[in-house]
């Protein structure tokens, strides 16, 4: 807190009168400053105790002292000192004025110099910073302390909340509440999940300032927002919630917080690439056909996750080429599923590898449910769908001794998804649709563009229409007289057409193998 106008007049070297404006002392003086211009606003800043022996001022003109105060008043001046018997014997109309707008008007003795006054202000605001830096670094001891001890987050959270009068709560990258001290915060803190959500989009170090809720019981909150974690996505977002803007012990209190959650989350981030290590060993004992092998590395580490009937997700990024060199979508999408799992207490093996994320979660989970809410969009944000940036597939249920057909399976289902523009398909969506649509791809058509073409260059020199004869003998089923009527035709022509594909191709039409490959070329180019 610093110095105000009362522990000034208090001050017993200073001998200061009060003269007017007695309703005002209790204002905090930021500076002491001495001027004796006439209109010294352009150099202040507010907050200011002006210092003044009114060398340039007529204190008998009643209209300019009440211009001259006026315009301290509004620059924010709390406080006029000024010099008795120095150039004036009394203050005169600057009294009035003063008395008529309510600014403290102070009388400085002739033997009180004003640097004493400075002084006095300047070891004052010393002392006030001292105090808050000596409470900052025992606010840091102590968050330390509780940090480290068994209920670590909880118990920080607890003397966080303390230390600043309010609430404070710790979330996840997607918005949920993790931990809220006191424990009746928890319900003002959920209503901050966008606002969260939001910040954690933006480059860290990030902070915000949110509003409390003006319908509820919040209304008189400020909420203070800080990213915690060194890196893009943010390991987690604190939140400080106090009925006033936080003093300077209280930030340093803040910033001490801060400072030890993400010591916490960087430590925690270094056992979590030690776990993906592993994790990425375990994954590949599973896809290589050895679940026995997968369990004993992997101990208690997941649970009972290689036990129970499984699903696996393959995320990729949802662009692909030049574009998808950079992984945050990926590693966001990991985050929150991550946190999903936590929350719900479920067990979540996840495992970068080459460009895309590979999941092993249980079988209609809460990871499970996640993907499906996150394919949708289901979280709103101002209204409307987020972008989604990776593109999902998922398993059918499996056990650990078919986790890599599931894998495959899940491999499949991607590619489905992007065939039909979508951000989620599961394997029975795969099985469910037309093979006709995986034959819309680049290799595919250029395979049966190649083959097709001896056929249309030869029917572009007007020698038959073998094309559409070939498409109208497949489509029934070899049937001579059904096709030939389809096309108006004699079946003899028709007969004459079949054998010109076969000399012309190189290739028998009583092959099943190559009717086949025919009927799917000649769709191909459709599509």
């Amino acid at each position: 807190m610093h110095p105000t106008l009362v522990s000034l007049v208090q001050h017993p070297a200073l001998k200061l009168e009060v003269l007017a404006g007695q309703d005002g002392l209790a204002a905090e003086v930021r500076w002491a400053h001495v001027s004796e211009l006439a209109d010294p606003v352009p150099y202040l800043e507010g907050g200011e105790l002006l210092l003044t022996t009114g060398l340039q001022l007529d204190v008998t003109d009643s209209a300019a002292m009440r211009a001259y105060v006026g315009r301290l008043a509004d620059a924010g001046v709390v406080g006029l000192g000024f010099g008795v018997g120095i150039h004036h014997p009394a203050p005169g109309a600057l009294l009035d004025a003063c008395r008529e707008r309510g600014l403290p008007l102070l009388g400085v003795p002739r033997r009180i110099p004003f640097l004493a006054i400075s002084k006095a202000v300047s070891a004052a605001l010393a002392q006030e910073q001292y105090r808050a830096v000596t409470a900052g670094f025992a606010a840091q001891r102590e968050l330390t302390r509780a940090a480290l001890s068994e209920d670590g987050h909880r118990a920080l959270l607890e003397r966080l909340a303390a230390q600043v009068d309010g609430w404070a709560a710790l979330y996840d990258i997607t918005g949920a509440v993790g931990h809220a001290a006191p424990a009746w915060a928890a319900r003002r803190a959920a209503r901050l999940g966008e606002e969260v959500r939001r910040l954690c989009e933006r480059p860290v170090p990030a902070s915000a300032v949110a509003g409390g809720d003006s319908s509820g019981e919040a209304a008189d909150d400020r909420v203070e927002l800080q990213t915690v974690g060194g890196s893009s996505p943010p390991r987690a977002v604190l939140a400080i919630g106090t009925a006033a803007p936080l003093g300077t012990a209280e930030r340093y209190a803040v910033q001490s917080a801060v400072a030890v959650l993400t010591l916490l989350t960087e430590r925690s981030r270094a056992f979590q690439e030690a776990e993906r290590r592993l994790g990425a060993a375990v994954l590949h004992l599973l896809l290589s056909g050895e679940p026995e092998h997968a369990r004993a590395v992997a101990g208690e580490l997941y649970g009972g996750l290689l036990d129970a009937p499984l699903r696996i997700v393959v995320a990729e990024p949802a662009v692909t080429g030049p574009a998808a060199a950079d992984d945050d979508g990926l590693a966001e999408f990991c985050a929150a599923m991550e946190a999903t799992a936590a929350r719900a207490g479920e067990d979540v093996l996840a495992v970068p590898d080459a460009g895309q994320l590979v999941l092993v979660a249980a079988e209609a989970g809460a990871v499970l449910a996640a993907c499906a809410r996150y394919a949708d969009g289901a979280a709103p944000r101002g209204g409307r769908r987020e972008e989604r940036r990776v593109v999902l597939g998922i398993s059918a249920p499996a056990g650990p001794t078919s986790a890599d057909s599931a894998y495959q399976q899940a491999r499949q289902a991607v590619v489905m998804a992007r065939r039909r523009g979508r951000t989620l398909a599961e394997h029975d969506d795969v099985t469910a649709g037309s093979v006709l649509a995986l034959v819309a791809d680049d290799a595919v058509r250029a395979f049966a563009d190649g083959l097709l073409r001896p056929l249309r260059e030869h029917d572009a020199r007007g020698r038959g229409d073998l094309v559409a004869s070939l498409r109208a003998w497949l489509g029934h089923h070899g049937q001579w007289d059904a096709a030939a009527a389809e096309l108006g035709v004699h079946r003899h022509t028709l007969r004459y057409r079949m054998r010109r594909v076969e000399e012309i191709l190189d290739r028998s039409l009583d092959d099943a193998d190559v009717r086949m490959e025919l009927w799917l070329a000649l769709k191909a180019t459709a599509l």
